[in-house]
């Protein structure tokens, strides 16, 4: 059982779980216990700092993985990479993972969701919904400027909600849904920011020798 933890911008940002099991499994990781560091009941400085909170999360959620999750947004890849790698270097030795893997969406994470239309229907509570959702095409998603808000707008436009009952409708659980409910994300491997994150994924797979072990 290969323990994964995942330190994120934020709350919405657990939706990245669905993904990243998905990849460890097809580098033949079957068996891991995921679990997003929830940090927000936690006494941490008043502005805390990523090192703050990842010397805090792995206190508290130790693991063999810890993902380490930031959006590029309007920066560079590479930049928000530095960032995590800087944050790592000020956490005493004895607190490191084994294994450290930068997840970096371009713009942000629910781009990664915006490709399949059956899940998003599904996940708004309206698998039988007969509106044309107007998804982007897959090879823009890292253009996009605004991906979250077009992900909430589908969601609310396949819920077929109206007047109080639209604006009751708990969009964002509802994209954590979205995650769970895609059973096969490899279409994102059209995407440079997902390659990337693949590529360090079967990279740590392979050094720890942990695919061999869940395949045999």
């Amino acid at each position: 059982m290969i323990r994964v933890t995942l330190v994120s911008d934020g709350s919405s940002d657990a939706a990245l779980i669905p993904i990243l099991t998905w990849l460890l499994g097809n580098h033949g990781v079957t068996e891991v216990q995921p679990q997003w560091a929830d940090l927000s009941r936690v006494r941490l400085p008043r502005h805390p700092s990523l090192a703050d909170r990842l010397q805090k999360a792995l206190a508290l959620y130790p693991c063999d993985i810890l993902f380490i999750h930031r959006d590029a947004e309007r920066e560079p890849r590479q930049r928000r990479i530095d960032e995590i790698q800087r944050a790592l270097a000020r956490i005493p030795p004895d607190l490191r993972t084994p294994k450290e893997i930068c997840v970096v969406p371009v713009r942000m994470t629910e781009a990664w969701l915006l490709f399949d239309e059956a899940a998003i229907k599904q996940a708004a509570g309206n698998r039988q919904s007969r509106a044309r959702l107007q998804l982007p095409q897959l090879s823009t998603l890292e253009d996009i400027p605004d991906p979250k808000q077009i992900l909430h707008d589908c969601l609310k436009q396949a819920s077929g909600l109206h007047g109080r009952r639209l604006a009751q409708f708990p969009v964002h659980e509802r994209v954590q849904r979205v995650a769970e409910l895609i059973d096969d994300f490899s279409p994102l491997r059209r995407l440079p920011a997902f390659q990337a994150l693949e590529r360090d994924v079967q990279q740590a797979v392979t050094a720890a020798g942990w695919g061999k072990a869940a395949q045999g």
